[in-house]
Order: structure tokens, then sequence, then C-alpha cells
């Protein structure tokens, strides 16, 4: 193995799962729904195939969708883009992560990111030779320090890399939160990468302030998203990155040795679902804040305090007053016990032994039924260490 891959453990999602089938347990670690998106989009999928949308798209993506992502930023959020020059479609968010930091990263650019941070930012930064400054958003409210962000920054950083609504910890980012970092990037000159794939799976008003909204950002900010969290369409592995054209075009630099183009049947498809079915997302929220406000209380009657989400799908409980001080040795009990899969956050923080170690994260993405049998395991259960 390559010594730029020493050191990267294996997606703990892919071990979890794997985990879920091999015990018959629910699996609640994993992030997918377990129904599919808006039914017009699947036929137009499938009006894809059939029309002869079978060979490789244009890198960039195809115009059609590329007008429909422009199109989006500017009917949500007031952006301006053009979708020749500020577009470019990807192989989801995960590779759009991956191309952004390969396209802009030198090796020993120093990089600002959230802690506990979605795997994929740690393995990629760790390829493109980048060196990690995390800030770490601490339970139980999980929010950014400002001064914490300002002692991350040395002269030798050139990136903040962000995500919000935060996976793991359903975190949104206020306004003031998202100007302290914006007053940091300019103040430094940095450059702002954000992961924005939850951006429409906010709960009881919370607001989604895209960063490059806010005065002096768009010029300095690349935004990263896909549709397959917003409509439940993960398996498509669609997403897209926009932004000024020079960011864009360091992204389209890297992808095209990456996977060059991306599922061109779905490209038509997802344009169809940001252009027609734009009101979908926001009952999918609706239905996901019932389901969040369905596991939360009962997570805290089985002992586990639970910060309540305002945002993704995802919840974090606290397992030591269960008398647990790891939350991987938890999770790895869990679906003997009962019969019930999790993921360990403390995978996702620098230090396994700082403060993300006996938190774990649930996934509230599935069916009522599906979470009411999980519950009713985990109610069942002796969860005591």
């Amino acid at each position: 193995m390559a010594s730029r891959l020493h050191g990267i453990p294996p997606t703990i999602f892919a071990e979890m799962s794997a985990l879920a089938v091999r015990t018959g347990a629910v699996n609640l670690g994993q992030g997918f729904p377990d129904e599919d998106g808006p039914a017009g989009v699947l036929a137009a999928a499938v009006a894809a195939l059939h029309g002869g949308a079978n060979q490789y798209a244009p890198g960039p993506g195809v115009p059609a969708l590329r007008r429909a992502v422009a199109a989006h930023q500017q009917r949500h959020y007031g952006l301006e883009l053009d979708p020749d020059t500020q577009v470019v479609i990807t192989t989801g968010c995960t590779e759009a992560v991956a191309a952004a930091l390969l396209g802009l990263v030198e090796p020993g650019d120093e990089v600002v990111l959230l802690e506990p941070y979605y795997d994929s930012y740690l393995a990629m930064l760790q390829v493109a030779g980048g060196v990690r400054r995390p800030v770490t958003l601490r339970s139980p409210d999980f929010r950014l320090d400002p001064d914490e962000l300002r002692a991350a920054v040395t002269p030798r950083t050139r990136f903040v890399l962000l995500n919000s609504p935060h996976n793991p910890t359903g975190s949104v980012l206020t306004r003031a939160e998202l100007e302290a970092i914006a007053a940091v990037a300019i103040e430094h000159d940095l450059t702002v990468i954000t992961d924005e794939v939850y951006e429409h799976l906010v709960f009881d008003g919370s607001e989604h302030v895209p960063i490059a909204t806010l005065p002096g950002m768009a010029e300095r900010t690349l935004t990263l998203s896909s549709v397959g969290k917003s409509y439940s369409l993960t398996g498509w592995k669609v997403g897209w990155a926009t932004g000024p054209a020079h960011l864009v075009g360091a992204v389209m630099a890297a992808k095209t040795w990456l996977t060059y183009t991306s599922g061109a049947p779905l490209q038509p498809a997802v344009a169809v679902a940001l252009d027609e079915h734009p009101d979908w997302p926001r009952a999918l929220r609706d239905s996901l804040q019932e389901r969040r406000d369905l596991l939360v209380p009962a997570l805290v009657a089985a002992g586990l305090p639970t910060t309540v989400p305002q945002g993704t799908y995802f919840a974090t409980s606290d397992v030591s007053g269960l008398g647990w001080d790891d939350g991987l040795a938890f999770c790895l009990a869990l679906p003997e016990r009962a019969g019930v899969v999790a993921i360990p956050a403390q995978v996702f923080h620098d230090d396994p032994h700082g403060p993300g170690r006996h938190l774990v994260r649930w996934a509230f993405c599935k069916r009522p039924e599906v979470l009411e049998d999980a519950i009713g395991r985990l109610a069942a259960a002796d969860l005591r260490a």
C-alpha cells in the first residue's frame, strides 16, 4: 500500500453496516433512507435510460443539470452562477470533496476543519498532503468557539473546510458563527470549502445560511452539495461544486482524472428533481423531524442523553452515564445486546480518547416502523457496561 494511505482505516460505515447484516441488527448506523425519492424523478431516469443517455456525459456535467444547479442556488440563496464556468457535476459529494482537496491543497497547506468530521475529509486531506487544524464542536451543544477558530489559524493556513448542517452532530451553524468564520477567512485570505449536502434538512425553524452569501465570501467560497440527501437518492451519487470559476476549474482538473464523468442517465433526472420537484425536500424535512422526535426521547428513556439535532438525519448520544467510556466498545457490543447498530463518534476525531470518546451517532432516516423496532429492542436490552 502506498504510504499516503498508511493510517487511514476502512470507513466505519462499511464496517458497521457489515456488522448489521451479519447479526441481523437494525441498522441505525449508515445514513441512508429505506425509501426512494420522487416517483417522477425515478421515471425521468428510466426515460433517460431508454432515450439513449447511456454514453459518456460531458466531463463538467450535462448542460441541463448545470443550469438546474445554478437555478437552485439562485432560487434558494440568491447566488448568481454561470452554469458553464461556475458549476461542475461530480460523482456524489464525496468525489466533490476529494476533487476539491486534490485540486486545491498543496502538500503542507494547513486546513482548518470542524471536528468531529466526516471521515472522507481525513482520508483525502492525508492523500493531498494537507495538515489538519481541527476546531472541536463539543458535546452537548456542539457550538463553534470563535476563539478556538482564530487560534487554529497559522501563517501556513490556506483553507477552511466546513460542513453545515453538520454530520455527525446535527448542529447547524448560526449566522453569527458563520460571520465569525467569514471574518477570519477574509482577514487571513483563506479559501472556504463548504459541504452543504444536508442544506434542506433543517428543523424547528433553523436556518441554513450558505457562507457564500455573506459579504466578501462569494469570491472565496467553493460550495459542495448533492441530490442524495435532499431527495433520498443516495445511491445515485450525483453531486456538484459551485463557486468562482477558478475554484470550480480546480475541481474539474482533479475530477477529470478521478471519474472524468458521472452517471449519464441520472444527470437529466437530477435536473428534473431540482427544476420540477423543488418542494419535495420540504416534505422530507417535515417527515424527518417527526422521526427525530420519535427516536430521541426513546434514547433518553434508555439512559442515553441525546442532543436534539437541528439538521441532518443524525442524533448523538452520550453513553458514559451507562458506564461506557468508549463509544466504539459500546457500538461493537450493541448488536448482540440489543440488535441495533450505531456509529461511534470517536472515529471522527483526531484523538479517539478525546472529547468524542463517549459519543455515538444514530441515523433516524428510516421508516417509523423500523425506528419503532429499534426503540423496542433498546428498551428491552441491558445497555449498562
